[in-house]
């Protein structure tokens, strides 16, 4: 899936909308101290409560929300494993019948609770509908509705949410006239942050691909590997955050004590994001030992080849045909994705900003240099050049 896919089920999760049915809601609470399921509740969707729907709708947005490889993975399963989660959820996808969907939900929370001791309560919440969007009309002249042909995905979409107690809060009695105290012992279910999700199968370009399912986690950058090795069975994944530092490692190993300057780091951008452009792929193109050689070597580092690299790549990977996502290893090209780090103060600028960026050391000390095209203005005071190096007498040889 790329984020166009995940985009076009995203914005279906709104009140009243026609191309999205979501036949069975299915709840489940598991107790902390136990691990084990305190009550489960299952009841046609329709059945909830304009507002109770409301706020679930919201909940399996949240789920579908982030960006790819930082919070949203697309995982997939691993062969041969006895009783996998992808059978479980494939028969749970084709079954008619409310209790065999809901019999093998049971079953993937046994893999939660499994080996697992969660910090709070948790509520686990499974849907199973199908999401249908309209083929395009073949022409203008065509009187046939956009709606009378679509594609059709059934899917199941799973929220954990966590529990927290109820604020303790003093309130006024209108009608006593008195202040009274907020008894309030039920614990709050937060479905506003999800703390983990799946929708299966994974959906790109309207068709269904039942060997992956697109994994949520809670934050950025910190899935469940418990959760997606264990409870969904999927293969080992790398995050963006993990890529970018074996990237930035392997770069290094192959400058070894060649001095890494902004100049060379902003060609490295430079020769990442040109590739990016050029690629005529939808989905973001992939760095493999080749095209690190290439882009290394045209970004003006010296002693470059093939056997530097691929031994680079063997030594921090091993594993010399890994590929790297380009999207995942420079930062965001046309925002101030670049966060240069001092004592004294923090600065962002953009990849493509950063050769007007320099490091000097004069006169024992070291100082970040930055190229401007005006004055620079701070606190509304404008600010008066002074000069850093002075000019040599002309009898000086």
């Amino acid at each position: 899936m790329d984020k166009k896919d995940i985009a076009n089920i995203r914005k279906q999760f709104k009140p009243d909308n026609d191309l999205l049915k979501i036949h069975d809601i299915f709840n489940v609470y598991i107790m902390k101290e136990s691990s084990e399921i305190y009550h489960h509740q299952s009841m046609p969707f329709d059945m909830l409560e304009q507002e109770q729907q409301e706020l679930f709708l919201e909940n399996f947005k949240k789920v579908l929300s982030g960006q790819l490889d930082e919070k949203l993975f697309e995982l997939k399963f691993q062969r041969d494993v006895e009783n996998s989660s992808q059978l479980t959820l494939h028969q749970a996808l084709l079954s008619n019948d409310t209790e065999e969907w809901k019999g093998q939900m049971l079953r993937l929370i046994e893999r939660m609770l499994q080996d697992k001791q969660y910090e709070m309560d948790i509520v686990v919440t499974f849907i199973h509908g199908e999401y249908m969007k309209p083929m395009k009309r073949q022409s203008d002249e065509s009187e046939e509705s956009e709606r009378d042909t679509v594609y059709s995905n059934p899917f199941i979409l799973c929220s954990m949410n966590k529990t927290q107690d109820p604020k303790k809060e003093l309130l006024f009695d209108y009608v006593e006239k008195e202040f009274k105290y907020n008894i309030v012992v039920d614990p709050i279910i937060n479905l506003k942050a999800p703390i983990s999700g799946f929708l299966f199968p994974s959906i790109t370009d309207n068709a269904a691909d039942v060997n992956h399912v697109l994994y949520s986690a809670g934050k950025k950058n910190e899935p469940s590997y418990h959760f997606m090795e264990d409870v969904l069975n999927a293969e080992e994944i790398m995050t963006a955050a993990q890529d970018k530092l074996v990237f930035e490692e392997i770069v290094n190993k192959v400058a070894g004590d060649q001095a890494m300057n902004t100049s060379k780091l902003s060609n490295v951008y430079d020769e990442i994001h040109r590739v990016v452009e050029e690629s005529e792929e939808e989905d973001t193109p992939k760095l493999d030992y080749k095209d690190v050689e290439n882009v290394l070597a045209s970004s003006g580092i010296d002693d470059v080849n093939t056997e530097k690299v691929e031994s680079a790549f063997k030594t921090v990977l091993d594993d010399e045909k890994y590929e790297f996502k380009a999207s995942s290893v420079v930062p965001k090209y046309n925002s101030k994705s670049i966060k240069i780090e001092t004592k004294i103060a923090n600065i962002s600028i953009s990849p493509q900003d950063l050769r007007h960026v320099r490091q000097v050391h004069f006169d024992g000390k070291s100082y970040l240099m930055m190229e401007v095209e005006e004055n620079t203005v701070i606190e509304g005071f404008e600010m008066i050049p002074e000069a850093l190096f002075e000019k040599a007498p002309d009898d000086e040889e």
